[in-house]
């Protein structure tokens, strides 16, 4: 159980720190390093060919383009796909080891379930503060 528990913190821990980190990557790569940056093809392509200069052909290719909007709707969506799961998996643990509890001693079932609703709470709030850095990354960052 304490592995189990160990992992599904790890899970959820490194899911923040992705989350929080993700938008960092998503900005232009001109507002990154502040000059233009073109993709190059082979020069035998037949639509290139008609260009004499190097730098007309240059130009004449289309700018490499980033959308931070998609950037920060796949980095939200992954931290909410990661840490829904991780809390369903640590739910079903726990329900599973109540359960079993319970059906050892009926008769310390109200505690045993006070304290798993109790376990289920604070599961369930870590994964509400993960909607709420979903939520941040798309409309704050």
């Amino acid at each position: 159980m304490k592995k189990t528990a160990l992992i599904l913190t790890a899970i959820l821990v490194f899911t923040m720190i992705f989350a929080l980190a993700a938008p960092a990557f998503a900005d232009d790569a001109k507002a990154a390093n502040g000059e233009e940056q073109f993709i190059t093809t082979a020069t035998g392509d037949d639509e290139y060919a008609e260009l004499d200069d190097y730098a007309e052909m240059v130009k004449a290719v289309p700018e490499a383009e980033s959308n931070p909007a998609a950037a920060k709707a796949i980095s939200a969506g992954a931290v909410i796909a990661v840490v829904a799961a991780a809390g369903a998996i640590a739910m079903a643990v726990a329900i599973s080891r109540a359960t079993d509890a319970m059906a050892r001693q009926p008769e310390m079932a109200g505690k045993i379930n006070s304290a798993m609703m109790l376990g289920l709470v604070f599961i369930e709030t870590a994964i509400i503060y993960a909607l709420i850095v979903a939520i941040l990354i798309i409309f704050v960052l």
